[in-house]
């Protein structure tokens, strides 16, 4: 089980790869390895990396290493993500993909062609570093391709699984076989049917099912910031995308999961965070948790929405807060091994229309996969797409011995 934290740059944000400066960056790290983790999800903004389609800045190519060289000066691994994309509320997209020169980003062939130049150029630059944990192609890209972004890029399921497949392989032909190479999605993959990015997509590329977990999706407003819909939504979320998997040997990767002080009170957030980990922490495909995020957004940077500025662990000074402490805590607890299996399966009607929305956090699957997961410690029922209930072998290789009907 690995644990690590989305890092966010204490000075200046993401923002501050415009002022690149490598002893803010090593304080920062020196920080995040203070808690215990063994690696950081670093998120370089692509327009200061590809500010024109044809030119990919050698320098901010050389600031990703270095950071990355600096981890490794503080035993962290590291994940490159490559389209940012969207943080935070804000989009960062490219000028030649906006206003004036606004093509589409998933199916317009120079934009996608420039697009995987720049991602096999940003993961060429850091392959050969031994910390290189993997490249994931961006963060949450699935937002751009329909509502409610404002200003959507609209594209097929087809077109998505092209798209990809296409950067997927971009990526792979630049890095050693044992670097991971994923991609990931918002949660509208998997509750949103009307969301051209969805479940098979999750699980047809990459190396590992990366899922995003945010209780502010509906989850924490049903069930309450500690109510066990809340505490036990990731470890629902991770079921859920096994659920899809054809091969049960391939690995979860919770990539994001935070507490959103919007939905779940401040004095609570300590506890919300131990009861998330210590829940999914027990599903036995899961290879690992990254915690949004390191630091705080300072309260200098202006507009974003209110609960972004204390989502980090450690305050934007450099103070580590008792969401910090308590994590640094709970994952030197659950280094040991804590998976346990799990012979329930809930069976989820995937053969209908709507069948994603039906599995939402507000809907009457989930209440029944709470109702069966209990008021305990232990694991929560494993979930079976209907289309493969009998599929025997595969049901077998989960450990699933009893199926649950969800009425």
């Amino acid at each position: 089980m690995r644990f690590g934290v989305n890092y966010t740059p204490s000075a200046g944000w993401f923002h501050s790869w415009l002022d690149f400066d490598p002893a803010a960056v090593r304080q920062d790290l020196e920080a995040i390895a203070g808690l215990g983790v063994d690696h950081i999800r670093l998120m370089p903004l692509w327009p200061h990396v590809q500010p024109n389609r044809g030119l990919i800045r050698p320098r901010a190519l050389a600031d990703v290493v270095t950071v990355v060289d600096l981890a490794a000066d503080c035993g962290l691994d590291v994940n490159v993500d490559g389209l940012q994309g969207h943080l935070s509320s804000f989009d960062f997209v490219p000028a030649w993909l906006s206003s004036w020169h606004r093509r589409n980003m998933f199916t317009d062939p120079d934009v996608v062609a420039s697009t995987a130049d720049y991602l096999a150029a940003l993961a060429g630059a850091v392959a050969d570093r031994p910390n290189l944990l993997g490249v994931t192609l961006g963060n949450e890209v699935n937002q751009f391709a329909a509502a409610p972004h404002p200003f959507p890029h609209p594209v097929t399921e087809e077109g998505a699984g092209h798209w990809l497949a296409r950067l997927t392989a971009a990526v792979r032909a630049e890095v050693r076989p044992s670097t991971l190479v994923t991609h990931a999605m918002y949660d509208a993959a998997w509750y949103d049917d009307t969301q051209p990015f969805g479940p098979a997509h999750a699980v047809a590329h990459g190396d590992q099912t990366i899922v995003h977990s945010w209780v502010f999706n509906g989850a924490a407003q049903a069930y309450g910031g500690l109510g066990a819909g809340s505490v036990r939504h990731a470890e629902y979320l991770c079921r859920l995308a096994a659920a899809w998997h054809t091969d049960a040997t391939r690995p979860v990767w919770l990539q994001e999961v935070g507490a959103p002080t919007n939905v779940v009170r401040e004095p609570d957030a300590a506890d919300f965070l131990e009861a998330t980990l210590r829940h999914v922490a027990r599903i036995p495909e899961l290879s690992g948790i990254t915690w949004w995020c390191s630091h705080d957004v300072s309260r200098d940077l202006l507009d974003f929405p209110e609960l972004e500025y204390d989502l980090g662990l450690i305050t934007s000074t450099g103070k580590v807060k008792p969401t910090g402490v308590r994590f640094a805590e709970t994952i030197a607890a659950l280094r040991s091994p804590v998976a346990e299996e799990q012979p329930v399966g809930l069976v989820l009607d995937d053969t209908v229309p709507g069948h994603r929305a039906s599995c939402g956090p507000a809907r009457e699957f989930y209440r029944t996969w709470l109702h069966l997961a209990g008021d305990g410690p232990g694991p929560g029922p494993q979930i079976v797409l209907k289309s493969r209930e009998h599929d025997t072998a595969l049901l077998a290789a989960r450990g699933i011995r009893v199926l649950k009907e969800s009425h």
